[in-house]
């Protein structure tokens, strides 16, 4: 059996996907992947992504150069969500979020309301060319 028929794709064919920086542990981004999104990833040792509003493949970095090398693949216990061990490139410390932040769980619920509680790193607008996702 191939390894990628292992995985429980979803009615789309895709899969969750969480992104977790490598030595830190902090999750990063949360994003999908279809089946050739996994395979190149594998192959590559960079994440790849499948990117729903545009309805193709989207190689983490192609516009912002915050690429993510991939160190492990790991597949949850249902054989349903995806674990990127990542380490985060393009900017000390590295931005995951298209928003110009480390990571994209930034926010944080408190007294009632949503908190930022990371700060900005760079501006989304010297960032990308083109508007991100």
């Amino acid at each position: 059996m191939n390894w990628l028929d292992e995985v429980k794709w979803d009615a789309n064919g895709l899969v969750p996907v969480i992104a977790q920086e490598q030595g830190s542990n902090d999750v990063l981004m949360f994003a999908w992947m279809d089946r050739e999104a996994l395979a190149r990833t594998a192959e590559l040792g960079r994440a790849v992504y499948f990117s729903r509003s545009r309805q193709k493949l989207w190689f983490k970095g192609e516009e912002s150069g915050h690429v993510q090398t991939v160190h492990e693949i790991r597949i949850d216990c249902d054989n349903d969500v995806v674990l990127l061990k990542v380490t985060q490139q393009g900017h000390e410390p590295g931005i995951a979020c298209h928003t110009g932040r480390h990571s994209c769980f930034f926010s944080k619920y408190q007294n009632g309301q949503w908190v930022a509680t990371e700060p900005v790193l760079k501006d989304p607008a010297s960032i990308y060319t083109s508007s991100p996702r």
